[in-house]
């Protein structure tokens, strides 16, 4: 339930509902990221405790949009949210939050217990290399278009929009990258180079 899981659209309720019906039909397979992104800390960090003891193994949490928050304002929200025990990945999402995380702020909630990874949908490589130089915190890129370039830097992987429609193209870039073939990653990436330029317009 990130931001094309229309989060914004559906009651606390029905998303609960969701991450419930999606941890049971998992059953464990995989590790299940729970979007508790809120338009306050005090939602989000309900939303995260809930989706906690539905069973989600970590959760995804965006800045709450609109608000603009102030950098240390956005320090404390994060670090409010880990502290209910559930594993946080920051979402740093500009174009929707309406406020960056600067590279230092994610510094500093690296060293926060709780704070376990980044996704990155900046749409800048130079913004996740300035966070990789600054500590050690996972990042996620949470741009297909992106997706090669970031890794290629040192991203883990990819949280992708486009993997919804096209799993296996996705699935190609990555595998390349890990298994060091940059020729066959650079190949799966043009590739899907259409498909991310139409799914922006899809998505936007």
């Amino acid at each position: 339930m990130g931001s094309t899981g229309e989060n914004t659209l559906v009651s606390d309720e029905e998303r609960l509902k969701v991450i419930e019906t999606v941890i049971q039909r998992v059953n464990g397979r995989v590790p299940v990221i729970a979007g508790t992104g809120s338009l306050s800390t005090e939602g989000a960090v309900k939303l995260a405790r809930e989706a906690m003891e539905l069973g989600a193994d970590a959760c995804l949490v965006i800045a709450p949009p609109y608000v603009c928050a102030s950098q240390r304002g956005l320090y404390e929200h994060f670090r409010r949210v880990a502290s209910v025990g559930l594993p946080v990945m920051i979402y740093d999402n500009p174009g929707r939050a309406g406020v960056p995380l600067e590279p230092k702020t994610i510094a500093q909630l690296a060293k926060v217990p709780g704070i376990a990874a980044l996704k990155d949908a900046t749409d800048s490589v130079a913004h996740a290399v300035d966070v990789m130089a600054l500590c050690d915190l996972p990042v996620v890129c949470g741009a297909d278009n992106l997706a090669l370039p970031m890794m290629s830097v040192g991203a883990v992987g990819v949280m992708s929009i486009l993997s919804n429609a096209a799993p296996s193209r996705v699935l190609a870039i990555t595998k390349g990258v890990k298994k060091g073939d940059f020729a066959a990653a650079k190949e799966a990436h043009k590739a899907n180079v259409s498909l991310c330029v139409c799914q922006r317009k899809l998505v936007c």
